[in-house]
């Protein structure tokens, strides 16, 4: 877009809102052409209202201990923070639309009535984010971070802050060490509430804050299984759902469009014939297990094979070999199609080291599970890997800005990133912390720093980089592999269309578990849309929410 030189001087001294939600002159660090193009929706729109009338300044939070003018005021975030205030609930807002700003304001309160807050988030990498953002938005500068990588006497100092971001093992470790004062905290967010079910972390930390303080859980939204939502309304004492979605009236105007492209490719003869094999293996574990009297039908999915081996461990122990036989060779099916060649032969690599009922067998004995090994052995000689690949490559290279690209497993994390280094384009990768080749918290938080600067055009990333990363110039976001869950669908969707419009390519292998993961997570995020609707209803009468049907077959599992 061309600007005339008259507008792009006066532009200069203009303000833009940035990541961090603060308003901040263009020329703050020498505006110039580049600037200038980059930025130029932003001076078009300004241009506009200026030919319209006088324009209109944009209103800011506000409190005693805010940032004056450091965050956009939105009628929607005050609307969730004050019934925040007011009960426990679980604030759901999609991704991108402020789900931090909310939380400031609550944080903005209790600091007002003299007592400090506790942020919780999985990640270090979202943590790190978290302070970062509270530190520009907030004039105290007691705004510690606690994770496990520090040390004892230093947690013991850091837990004495004002508002305090951790990850919540370290907190609940170090609250049954008696090091964490919990009667200091007016409020304890929980981000990314929807991982409050089971022993998860925090489960544990609800307990430990009962009545005490106010809690509320955020998320981009709630789980399709009402049982879920139960358990997480029930860990967290919440009172109701605070809720909006991207139809809201007020909510609306700061939605950014994301289209979305799915690409289908067909897997080539030699890996059908791969595939034929390796369910072939399969079907005969199946028949095992049924004739040690266990029919599993239709219902052929991983879920049923684990919903399985306590009742064989505890009754049946003559089907324990088919049965985690089968288990494994799911697991080796689902990644040879939805990631390729050499993951499966990795995973294979793995799984024959260890130590199980049949592993030996199917390593050694079992002609189709072998024949399958020996084909992608020369399959990756061959240098075939999957027809992903080049839909992967054309995608990121048509991209406008920045691209991430998901993918479940490490081996396949590493395919990627070496393909896209061999076709000269520039890729970082973000992994979990856990063995010896995963990513300390601080290389994460480098990782998402250098990516966020400009230092890779690509960033290649497992579930870690799912959950709250805020990147606005991320334009284009690659599903490589799909997922049966909504949550972690409408993440993964959310780190493109922050701030422009986005879009979103879904890769696919026809026939194979990516069709079929790919539909359920569809059809689970339409359950999981009314949800919050159900539950404040059901709240609302005094009684519960009704419960849809029990699902049967693949979906029923995910």
């Amino acid at each position: 877009m061309q600007l005339d030189r008259s507008f792009a001087s006066s532009a200069c001294s203009m303000k833009y809102s940035s990541q961090d939600g603060r308003s901040k002159p263009l020329n703050g660090h020498g505006a110039t052409a580049r600037h200038i193009m980059v930025y130029a929706p932003v001076y078009e729109t300004i241009k506009q209202q200026a030919a319209s009338g006088p324009r209109v300044e944009t209103a800011h939070i506000t409190g005693k201990y805010v940032e004056p003018g450091a965050v956009e005021r939105r009628d929607y975030q005050v609307g969730l923070a004050e019934q925040a205030i007011r009960e426990n609930c679980i604030v759901v807002l999609p991704t991108g639309l402020g789900k931090t700003a909310v939380a400031l304001q609550v944080i903005s309160h209790y600091l007002d009535e003299g007592r400090g807050a506790l942020f919780l988030a999985p990640t270090r990498v979202l943590v790190n984010q978290h302070r970062q953002f509270l530190g520009r938005a907030l004039t105290i500068s007691d705004i510690t971070l606690v994770t496990g990588e520090d040390t004892v006497p230093r947690r013991k100092k850091a837990w004495g802050g004002s508002v305090i971001c951790a990850t919540p093992e370290i907190t609940r470790n170090d609250i049954a060490r008696g090091m964490v004062p919990l009667e200091q905290f007016g409020l304890v967010v929980f981000d990314e509430a929807h991982r409050a079910v089971g022993d998860y972390a925090y489960s544990a930390i609800a307990r430990a804050v009962g009545e005490n303080s106010r809690m509320i859980g955020m998320t981009a939204t709630l789980p399709s299984e009402r049982e879920k939502a139960d358990e997480i309304m029930g860990t967290l004492l919440s009172k109701s759902i605070a809720q909006r979605t991207e139809d809201d009236p007020d909510v609306k105007p700061y939605v950014q469009e994301t289209e979305t492209e799915w690409i289908k490719v067909e897997l080539p003869p030699e890996m059908k014939e791969i595939q034929k094999l390796l369910k072939m293996a399969l079907d005969e574990r199946y028949a095992a297990l049924k004739r040690c009297g266990y029919d599993l039908g239709s219902n052929r999915s991983l879920s049923a094979l684990l919903r399985l081996r306590m009742v064989v461990l505890s009754g049946n122990r003559r089907a324990a070999k088919p049965l985690f036989t089968a288990i494994r060779i799911t697991y080796a099916l689902n990644i040879f199609e939805a990631h390729g060649v050499t993951p499966f032969l990795k995973f294979c690599e793995r799984t024959v080291k260890k130590k199980g009922a049949g592993v030996a067998e199917l390593f050694e004995e079992d002609r189709n599970f072998t024949g399958a090994m020996a084909r992608a052995k020369a399959a990756q000689a061959a240098g075939m890997e999957h027809p992903k690949i080049p839909k992967l490559e054309e995608a990121v290279r048509g991209a406008k800005g920045k691209a991430l690209v998901f993918t479940s497993y490490r081996d396949s994390v590493d395919l990627i990133h070496s393909k896209l280094q061999a076709a000269g384009i520039n890729s970082g990768i973000l992994i979990g912390k856990a063995g010896e080749k995963g990513l300390k918290q601080k290389k994460q938080v480098e990782t998402v720093a250098k990516f966020r600067d400009g230092g890779y055009d690509v960033l290649v990333s497992t579930r870690v980089g799912e959950e709250g990363l805020d990147i606005s110039e991320v334009n284009l976001v690659v599903f490589y592999d799909n997922v049966p869950s909504s949550i972690r669908y409408v993440q993964r969707r959310g780190r493109t269309g922050r701030k422009d419009a986005g879009k979103l390519v879904v890769l696919m292998a026809k026939g194979t578990i990516d069709e079929a993961y790919y539909w359920i997570g569809r059809r689970k995020i339409t359950a999981a849309r009314g949800m919050g609707d159900r539950m404040n209803k059901s709240l609302a009468a005094g009684g519960p929410a009704p419960k849809a049907a029990p699902k049967k077959g693949l979906e029923g599992y995910f």
